[in-house]
């Protein structure tokens, strides 16, 4: 996997070896970063289920000043941990080891600027994230990845790539 752009565009990040891990593709990740890209200069970001990390790393790339990367997975932590010092991102990248519905449960509104969402497929947690976004919208934008076939709640808006989908929720 690749930084697609900003200042460590072309830079390599792992992704990690758990078989339970499926890395958002290139192409949909980029999709995902030009429809946040306005938002992205400076902004409070935070990527759930982070996984590799690589979508809060590539908004750090892109001029977000910080990310919070939640992930409970050891073997992706450690994955975060190398790309998060392979790319020298420093204190701009906050890990946490935590679950993320239990994370997002104690923020308040308008926490973050930015905040990604990419739950494992098939159990019902892209909709659990947006349920609670609905509830107490942590993030003045939201985009959560899901299968083409799950339908989530509220006005999100769907942006389809392929059998992937982003739905994306604004705050007013």
């Amino acid at each position: 996997m690749r930084i697609v752009a900003g200042k460590w565009r072309g830079r390599r990040i792992k992704a990690p070896t758990d078989d339970r891990v499926r890395p958002t593709a290139d192409r949909v990740r980029e999709a995902w970063m030009s429809i946040v890209s306005p938002w992205l200069p400076d902004a409070r970001v935070l990527d759930l289920f982070a996984g590799s990390g690589a979508l809060g790393l590539e908004a750090l790339s892109r001029g977000a000043a910080q990310a919070d990367l939640v992930e409970i997975a050891p073997p992706s932590l450690r994955c975060i941990g190398e790309n998060v010092k392979t790319l020298g991102a420093g204190a701009a990248a906050v890990v946490h080891r935590a679950d993320a519905l239990r994370f997002v449960a104690g923020l308040e509104p308008h926490a973050y600027d930015v905040a990604f969402a990419d739950p494992p497929y098939g159990l019902g947690l892209a909709t659990r994230v947006a349920e609670a976004w609905l509830a107490v919208p942590f993030a003045d934008l939201l985009g959560v990845e899901h299968r083409k076939d799950e339908v989530l709640p509220g006005p999100g808006e769907r942006r389809t790539y392929g059998d992937t989908v982003i739905t994306m929720y604004r705050a007013d």
